[in-house]
């Protein structure tokens, strides 16, 4: 024939063929996967921060799981608010 160089492709040829097709599969691959776990998250990508708990709030599952008997409860609730607006001194 007279357009052929050669006896054909030489043993590069093939590791080259061979090594560019495993390649492009695994690209092939790994970018399905990317998108199906991309597509498939259930939260958003920017969470909202942390529900932060008041201390009211605090003291309130404090006593109603025992650790604090009424008394305590009262009082440090009252500590609270008096807190929360001091009397000022001229």
């Amino acid at each position: 024939m007279m357009f052929w160089y050669g006896n054909g492709m030489s043993g590069w040829g093939y590791a080259l063929m061979t090594i560019s097709t495993v390649v492009f599969w695994a690209l092939v691959i790994a970018g399905a996967i990317a998108l199906v776990r991309y597509f498939g998250r259930t939260q958003p990508l920017s969470s909202p921060p942390p529900h932060r708990l008041t201390p009211e709030q605090v003291l309130a599952e404090r006593f109603a799981r025992g650790e604090i008997d009424e008394d305590e409860y009262h009082r440090r609730l009252h500590t609270l608010h008096a807190d929360a607006h001091p009397v000022r001194k001229a």
